[in-house]
């Protein structure tokens, strides 16, 4: 039988941590891919015409650059959202969800410093500045890992958090239950279509949101038993 956990201004402000972290990780990494997904061409082989134009180049930088904010977000998010299940933890699940949550954040830095790479080399304009062939090579790769492999880490880290949400009842049943759907579709879905990768920082601003809902809700009650314990 789980037990409940005590009433301290650590446990009470893990509720908040965990929805700010979450928050801003789903804002920045949904707007990172999408400013990923208009700016770029649907086909590899225009790569080197769409690099010279300035401000598709500046869109795609800017969207780089968000991802190490949402990167930190994330591991922010991991580490309360891990504080706040406590001793109630299974450690398998919690291998599962700390080993895909890093990995996660792992291919995502991989895939935006190889592209950062490749702009970089075309804004300096350099004699040594890839040819086309090597900047359709270099998206690929980069597409690979993020689309692919890191987005499928990002499924099975949505399964292990959906596991470990229901059996310690920490959030309703049916965010659970969403979270499972979502991670299918991510396994499934990865390369048919981009837009389906928001699916991911979505199901986790919704997370966020109930965290946030719940510590709201359990507020008063905390501050009326501190009061009487004083």
């Amino acid at each position: 039988m789980a037990h409940p956990e005590p009433i301290t201004g650590t446990s009470l402000r893990t509720p908040r941590a965990a929805a700010v972290a979450g928050i801003a990780f789903s804002l920045l990494l949904g707007l990172s891919l999408a400013l990923i997904t208009i700016s770029s061409p649907a086909n590899p082989a225009t790569v080197g015409t769409w690099l010279t134009q300035s401000s598709r180049r500046g869109t795609l930088a800017l969207a780089l650059n968000l991802v190490p904010f949402a990167g930190i977000a994330f591991l922010w998010f991991i580490g309360v959202v891990r504080d706040r299940i406590g001793q109630r933890e299974d450690r398998f699940f919690a291998s599962v969800f700390l080993g895909s949550g890093l990995l996660f954040v792992a291919m995502l830095f991989a895939a935006a410093a190889f592209a950062g790479g490749l702009i970089a080399d075309v804004t300096a304009g350099s004699a040594s500045t890839p040819g086309p062939d090597t900047l359709a090579l270099g998206r690929q790769v980069t597409s690979l890992l993020l689309h692919v492999y890191g987005m499928r880490m990002a499924a099975v880290f949505t399964v292990s958090t959906a596991t470990i949400t229901l059996r310690t009842k920490v959030v309703p049943r049916w965010i659970g239950m969403l979270g499972f759907a979502v991670a299918v579709v991510l396994l499934v879905s990865v390369g048919l279509t981009v837009w389906v990768e928001l699916l991911f920082p979505a199901w986790i601003l919704l997370l966020s949101i109930e965290f946030l809902r719940t510590r709201l809700r359990q507020a008063p009650a905390a501050r009326t038993a501190i009061s009487a314990e004083a």
